[in-house]
């Protein structure tokens, strides 16, 4: 039987998971995802976890914080004055934000805090900081 190896395409059912269990996303309700490995386009913990796996396996891996998102960087928290905000915004603590640079990148931030002139955002992953866990069901190698 075949296992998953370095640069293979598969699909593979998730159900990720916080350390106190809580779902953060899941592929159950959805098609599989479907990745081709060793490109970077999933945190090392998750790609290191698929292989090996074989075709139909089912298995939980736990994902420490390093092999995740990383620690919660304070370099990436930021002050942003209440007046560059659009004037019929009510800022409020978990609200999302998205800024544009020069080049057009989207950068993703989430309020961290509200004072009285100002509001604080992070730029964070919002799952920095926290161990994973994810439920794998590997549906398909091409």
């Amino acid at each position: 039987m075949s296992q998953v190896k370095e640069n293979d395409t598969v699909k593979v059912h998730y159900t990720g998971k916080l350390s106190n269990g809580q779902v953060f996303d899941s592929s159950l309700e959805r098609e599989p995802l479907e990745i081709t490995l060793g490109q970077g386009a999933l945190i090392p913990g998750f790609e290191k976890g698929i292989i090996d796996m074989k075709l139909n396996e089912k298995k939980t891996i736990n994902i420490p914080v390093a092999e995740a998102y990383g620690n919660v960087r304070q370099e990436l928290f930021y002050e942003v004055k209440k007046e560059q905000l659009p004037q019929d915004m009510a800022p409020e603590v978990g609200m999302g934000l998205a800024s544009r640079d020069e080049e057009g990148r989207e950068t993703q931030f989430r309020i961290a805090e509200v004072k009285e002139d100002h509001i604080i955002v992070d730029a964070n992953h919002p799952l920095a900081g926290h161990d994973l866990t994810f439920d794998l069901e590997l549906v398909e190698i091409k």
